[in-house]
Order: C-alpha cells, then structure tokens, then sequence
C-alpha cells in the first residue's frame, strides 16, 4: 500500500495535480502548466512529502507522454484509469459540478480504493516505433480512400463511362487520368500513343488500360459544362493519389526494417499469415512482451476475441463481445487468419470444422483468430518458431 495517491487530470496545455493520503485528505492540489520545469517541480514537491507514491492519469499518450516520461524516468508507478471509468466514477461523487480538480480528485480516489487498475508499462523503443510508423500508415490509407472517393465523385460529372471503367486502386489506372481526362483528350490521343505513354512510366497491362479508355472515349461524344475545370481537378486529385501511394511505400519499407530489428520478429513471422506489417501491427498493440497479460485468455481479452457473461437473473449463458478492446489488435488477428486459410492446411482444417458446426464465415474466422492467437501466445512465451505439427518425441 503506497501513503499517498497523486490523480493527475491530464489536459492538452495544463493538468491539474490532487495529492490525498489513506484516509482520502488532500495534501496538495495544484496546476501545473504542460512543461518539463512545472512538472519536474511539481514531481519533486510531491516525492518531498512521501517517497512511497502512487501517480494516476486518466490518460496514456498525447498530452500526458511528458508527464508520463518524466515519471518513469524517476522511477515511479503510473496507474491508469480510462476517461469513461473516471467519467462514471465521478457520479457517485457529492455535487454534480464538475471541475479539473475534482476530476483529479476522484482519479486519485480511485486509485486508492481500487485493486484492479493496471500500471503502465514503459514499451521498448522498437514498439514505440512501430506504433508510431502503424498508426501514421492507417492515416495515409484512410487518406488515399478519401481521395479516390473525392476522384471517383469528380470524374462521374464529367466521364461516367470512364469512372465505370477503371480500377482506381490500380496505379496504372490513377496515373492515366494524370494526363488524360475527357473523351476528347483520349480520342485525340489514341490508343496507341497513351500504351506507349504507360509503358514508358513501367505501368503493367498498358495496352488493356489504353484499350479500356478509348473504348469508353468512344461512348460518349458530349462535351459538359465545366469539362475543363473540372479535368484539371481530376488531374489534381490523381496526382494525391499517386502522392499518398508513394508516402505509404515507403513507411511499409520503415516498418518492416524496424520490424525485423525486434528480438520476437522471427518467431511472429513464422506463424503463417503473419507478415512484418500485420507482426509490425502486433508488436504495437502488445508491446511485444506477453509477461503483462500473464495468460492467453487476458490476451485474448484485449483483442476482444474472448466473449464476456452478460447474465441476469434466469438469464445464464449469455455471452457478448466485450464493449471495451484493441480494435487494431482484433483487426490484426482477423485480418492475418483471413491469410492464413490460403497458406496454413491446419488453419484451414479449422476453419472448416468450424463452418461444419453451423457457424458463419465472420463466426469462424473470429474462431480462427482465437485459436492463432493462442497459438502465438505461447510461440513468443517460448521463443518457440511455428511447427506444422508438434514434434515427436522418441521413446528411449
């Protein structure tokens, strides 16, 4: 039991300390701006009135990565308690007010009365890395989506026939409308010559791309209002495309060297379906360390692939999805036992039991990605590289 509690409300430009000891008394309650001198002080003021503390925030990155940071590196516990459990303790607080000294207050409170927060767990450089570099590449897809919609949507007004026919996902197909965009410019240019353009820009299949343009050039012969504008947009909008395509091919190249650096890569690696981005993925959830979750199943629980009890009264057996999990992790696992069916017989000999039992597709790969899980715990517990079957052992 530590003899004081210190809650710390984080905010993006100030947090707000309450310091309370074992009967709930507040020692301290101060305001400290977001800045290396104000907390090191305010860490120093605290430590001078108990060097058995236990600090406790209400959030893990952004605005409390200094905090957090300066904390470890003088060797103190950091409990976390997320903003809706802070959120929903508060109410059972008196007064209905809310303030960032309350909220401290009761972070600190919580912290004191509670057995079950967790502490935060410094992440090696390499993980710290790959969250970085992983979260930034989902960025850049969410963004190159948005743009092939928005390229998509302003090609439609001019040259459905051409919107119906390419593959914007496909880069030779983005790299056509960089220079060709109406049903003029593509007869004009001829099949021919735009083959030769692509070719000479290493594009494959360029005379089938060539072919489906002036195919749909000759479908239509009106010209509409704002063509020209609106061509030079298209032009605009393709070359973000192939923009954002560039940026993302070359953090997948960051990632998997980074990724291949980490002691468990080889081990991750050798389980079928994992590959360095879906094992860069992995790494960045977990930390890469599978001491903190003491068990598969609590791993299992932090990817949302163990279902909680939602009984009551004569209600039993009633399991759900748990409201609260690593969505990335859960995508991870889905994503890699979705592979795994075309390159792992064990996984699809699963699989298929499992479709065999009733259950739908989505039910079985979820079953899947339990079971590789599982699997994965142990492999990385063990330093153990992935065997199609275990090994057998002869009698003496």
């Amino acid at each position: 039991m530590p003899e004081i509690w210190a809650g710390v409300d984080i905010g993006k430009t100030h947090h707000h300390c309450v310091v309370i000891n074992a009967e709930g008394k507040r020692l301290l309650s101060r305001r400290v701006q977001n800045d290396e001198t104000e907390l090191l002080a305010l860490i120093g003021d605290v430590l001078e009135m108990s060097g058995d503390v236990l600090w406790a925030v209400d959030l893990n990155h952004g605005g409390a990565a200094l905090l957090i940071g300066l904390l470890v590196s003088h060797g103190q516990p950091v409990a976390y308690l997320t903003g809706l459990a802070v959120h929903r303790a508060s109410a059972t607080y008196r007064g209905e007010g809310k303030t960032d000294a309350k909220d401290a207050f009761v972070i600190a409170d919580q912290a004191r009365v509670r057995r079950d927060i967790g502490l935060l767990r410094p992440g090696d450089e390499i993980a710290v890395d790959l969250r970085t570099l992983t979260t930034r590449r989902l960025d850049l897809v969410f963004d190159r989506t948005r743009q092939i919609n928005r390229l998509r949507a302003q090609l439609l007004e001019i040259f459905p026939a051409l919107e119906r026919s390419l593959d914007l996902t496909r880069k030779g197909h983005v790299l056509l409308l960089t220079a060709h965009q109406t049903p003029a410019a593509i007869r004009r240019a001829g099949a021919r010559r735009i083959e030769t353009w692509l070719k000479n820009r290493s594009v494959r299949g360029a005379a089938s791309i060539a072919k489906t343009a002036v195919e749909a050039a000759q479908a239509q012969h009106t010209a509409l209002p704002g063509e020209k504008l609106a061509a030079a947009m298209v032009a605009r909008l393709a070359k973000g495309v192939m923009a954002l395509d560039e940026e993302i091919a070359e953090l997948d190249a960051l990632i998997e060297a980074r990724f291949r650096e980490h002691p468990h890569a080889e081990v991750i690696l050798s389980l079928p379906g994992m590959g360095a981005k879906l094992g860069a993925e992995f790494i960045a959830a977990t930390g890469g360390e599978m001491d903190a979750f003491g068990s598969s199943d609590r791993l299992a629980g932090f990817a949302g692939l163990a279902p909680r009890p939602r009984d009551s009264g004569r209600v039993s057996g009633n399991l759900r999805r748990p409201r609260r999990y690593h969505r990335g992790l859960l995508r991870t696992m889905y994503l890699s036992a979705m592979v795994s069916l075309q390159c792992c017989p064990a996984s699809k000999a699963y699989y298929d039991r499992k479709r065999s039992e009733g259950k739908g597709h989505k039910q079985a790969l979820l079953a899947l990605a339990r079971r590789r899980l599982n699997v994965l715990w142990a492999m990385i517990r063990d330093g153990e590289c992935f065997h199609a079957s275990p090994p057998v052992t002869l009698a003496a």
